[in-house]
This record gives structure tokens, C-alpha cells and sequence, in this order.
């Protein structure tokens, strides 16, 4: 069970962040009217914005529950139950601020992330020229999501590891940095550069099927119900009414 530690927070909200994210982009897209480059940009950089409000209180609660019994953290009593109940007992204990810690180095990294994530996909879906009755529709697919997720994790990757250790701060009563700047400065004098990239490799293998199944996925299921032959039609545009969920 050691291996699922955690994995409750990300259930919970993983469906809703998804709809919020595609729908927040989509509508975002519209808004802006013309489909360019920048635009993507800009729409995927606002549903990574909106979404901060569900992912940071979750990532708190899966950073809180995977360092529960474990290293200077051990001890055999666990404080926490599930994630429903760490984010309940942060609260009370530290109230609103606690819920929310590490919120601006999530919307920090999330906010660009998400644009180039969006970016990504939209650019390699064009080059790969992906249409409904291409055989290979599905690896393109595939392929396009995957790195969309690579890019997205490189981009801010290091933005990352100082919010996992800000949320992850606090936890025996004594806090060890005073914000972000003082926790890049500790992070980078006692570990080196290297710090920066911890767990790179990693994440990045988990991003690829994950983001590749995410895009193709999403992109199929809208391709299908609108009944269209190329990607370009079915990606968000001024005049083409897309739902705000999945």
C-alpha cells in the first residue's frame, strides 16, 4: 500500500480539474477569436490559473499523506486518516492560509506550464496533420498528448520541487524556510543545483501515457460527437460552440 500513499487527492479531483481545465481553455480560446499560437498560449495559461484554486489544497494533502511515517516524520501514530481528513485537520489547525500553502508557486508553475502544455499539442496535432479517417489518427494522438505533457513538466519543473517543499514544510511544528525566495536559496546552498531536477526523470515517464491518453482521449470523444474529419475543426474556436466540461 505504500506505493498508493496519497493517491486519494489526486482521485478526488483529477475528473473535475480536467473539465475545469479543457473548459476554462476552451471557452478562454473563444473569447480571444482568433486560434494563433499565442492565443493558445494565453487560453492554456488561464485554465492552468483557474485550476490552482482545487490542485494546490490537493497537492497539499497528497505531499502531507506520502510523508506521513516516513523519515523525520516517522512515528507511530498517523495524524492523518485519508485526504478528506488532512485537509480538515490543516484547517482547523492552521486555518485558510494552511489549506492554501504553496499557492503561489502552484499558480507559478501551473500558469505557464499549461501554456505551452496547450501550445504543444495544438502545434505537433497541425504538423502531424491528424484527421478522422487517418489510420494513424490514434498514435498521433497519442504522441502529441505525451510530449505536450514533457514540455509542460520541463518548462517549470524546478518551480515544482520548491513547492513540494514549501507544502511540505510545517509538518513537526517547525518551519524551515520563510517563503519562496529563502527556500530557493537553502534548497541550492545545501544540495546544490541539482536539487532543481530531483525526481525529473521520473515524472516525466509518468507524464507522457498519462497526457497522452488525457489529449487523445478528449480530442476523439469531441471529434466523434460533432461528427468533424480534421483536429482544426474541433479545437475551440468563435464559431464553434464547445461544452465547458467533458
Amino acid at each position: 500500500m505504500g506505493l498508493y500513499k496519497g493517491v486519494g487527492s489526486p482521485m478526488m479531483g483529477l475528473t473535475f480539474i480536467n473539465a475545469l481545465v479543457f473548459g476554462v481553455q476552451g471557452n478562454t480560446l473563444r473569447y480571444l477569436g482568433k486560434d494563433t499560437p499565442l492565443n493558445q498560449f494565453l487560453a492554456g495559461a488561464a485554465a492552468g490559473s483557474i485550476q490552482c484554486v482545487i490542485c494546490c489544497p490537493m497537492e497539499l494533502a497528497k505531499t502531507r499523506m506520502q510523508l506521513q511515517g516516513t523519515g523525520e516524520y516517522k512515528s507511530k501514530s498517523k495524524n492523518y486518516k485519508n485526504s478528506l481528513d488532512c485537509l480538515v485537520k490543516i484547517h482547523r489547525k492552521e486555518g485558510w492560509r494552511g489549506i492554501n500553502r504553496g499557492m503561489v508557486t502552484t499558480f507559478l508553475r501551473e500558469t505557464p506550464s499549461f501554456g505551452f502544455y496547450f501550445l504543444t499539442y495544438d502545434y505537433l496535432s497541425r504538423y502531424l496533420g491528424c484527421e478522422i479517417n487517418d489510420s494513424l489518427i490514434i498514435p498521433k494522438l497519442l504522441f502529441a498528448g505525451g510530449m505536450s505533457g514533457i514540455v509542460s513538466w520541463l518548462s517549470t519543473y524546478p518551480i515544482d520541487v520548491i513547492k513540494s517543499r514549501l507544502q511540505a514544510d510545517g509538518i513537526g511544528g517547525v518551519n524551515n524556510y520563510n517563503g519562496i525566495i529563502d527556500c530557493v536559496k537553502k534548497s541550492y546552498k545545501v544540495e546544490g543545483w541539482r536539487v532543481f531536477t530531483r525526481g525529473l526523470t521520473s515524472t516525466l515517464l509518468r507524464a507522457f501515457p498519462v497526457n497522452a491518453a488525457t489529449f487523445a482521449t478528449v480530442t476523439l470523444f469531441l471529434m466523434y460527437m460533432r461528427g468533424e474529419t480534421n483536429l482544426n475543426e474541433c479545437e475551440a474556436g468563435p464559431a464553434i460552440q464547445q461544452p465547458t466540461s467533458m
